[in-house]
């Protein structure tokens, strides 16, 4: 990955994680990385675990970036949320997987936070 596709990476972590603050999400951890991979963030809202997959795209519209967590995707982040979950001993919690797409856009830039985006892949 190129040093500017990772700092785009990393502005749009920032600009989701104090978005999702604001929220009253209480970010628990950033790039947490297992044997599985990566995922963004994980947040606790209220009683739940929340495991937050963050697509930041420099231009184009959300659209693209929410279109970018595909099957594939949801698959890898599904598997690295149960290890999370299976190492913190909080399998039974209560969990769900939320998308934040961001599309910088000079002074259009817009973000949308996408609760349950998706169930549990397979």
């Amino acid at each position: 990955m190129t040093h500017r596709r990772q700092a785009l990476g990393r502005d749009g972590e920032d600009l989701a994680a104090r978005r999702l603050t604001a929220l009253g999400y209480q970010v628990l951890e950033r790039n947490y990385r297992c044997p599985h991979g990566e995922i963004d963030l994980i947040a606790r809202e209220a009683d739940c675990l929340v495991f937050v997959e963050i697509k930041t795209r420099r231009s184009g519209s959300v659209a693209d970036a929410k279109a970018a967590v595909d099957a594939r995707k949801q698959r890898h982040i599904t598997r690295v949320a149960q290890h999370y979950m299976k190492a913190r001993g909080c399998i039974d919690t209560h969990a769900r997987f939320d998308v934040v797409a961001i599309g910088l856009d000079g002074p259009r830039s817009r973000m949308e936070v996408i609760r349950d985006a998706f169930e549990a892949a397979p």
